[in-house]
Formats: C-alpha cells, structure tokens, sequence
C-alpha cells in the first residue's frame, strides 16, 4: 500500500493533494454530521460536500476517469440544489 501511496504522489502530485484535501474534508463531514445530529450545521456541512466532490470530480477527471467524474458531478449538483434550497 505505501508502494501504491508513492507512486500515486510522484505521478501527479498536485492531484494527489487535492484527492487527500478531499478525503479529510469528507471525513470531517461525517464526523461533524455523527456528533451534531439530529441537529447538524447543514449549511457549513454543504459547503464542505461541495468543495470536496468539486475537487474529487477535478482529480477524476484529470486521471481521464469518466464514471467518477460523473459521480462527482452529479454530487455536485445534487448538493448545490439542497444547498440553495436550505438557504
């Protein structure tokens, strides 16, 4: 695995920062969201979501990967819409 972690850094380190940028950014959502519900700050929490599928969808895409661009696409736009609907 620490094989796999180097060569995915050496390869595209910009990308490799962005998918780890993203990473944490969904584990402190779910974190956030297990110790604030049933009352979670949704606001903050969105805009969290949405930075990190926006960076998820821009690494996908620059590794040429169409299903996860997609997915991270449609989460974009999914979370925008509730976001603009909450607000």
């Amino acid at each position: 695995m620490l094989d796999f972690i180097k060569d995915d850094y050496k390869s595209h380190a910009l990308r490799f920062l962005g998918e780890a940028l993203a990473w944490g950014l969904s584990m402190a959502c779910s974190l956030i969201m297990a110790l604030t519900v049933p009352n979670p700050p949704l606001i903050i929490l969105y805009c969290l979501w949405i930075t990190g599928c926006s960076l998820n969808l821009i690494c996908a895409y620059s590794r040429k990967s169409f299903g996860i661009s997609m997915n991270y696409l449609g989460l974009v736009i999914i979370d925008l819409i509730a976001l603009f609907r909450l607000v």
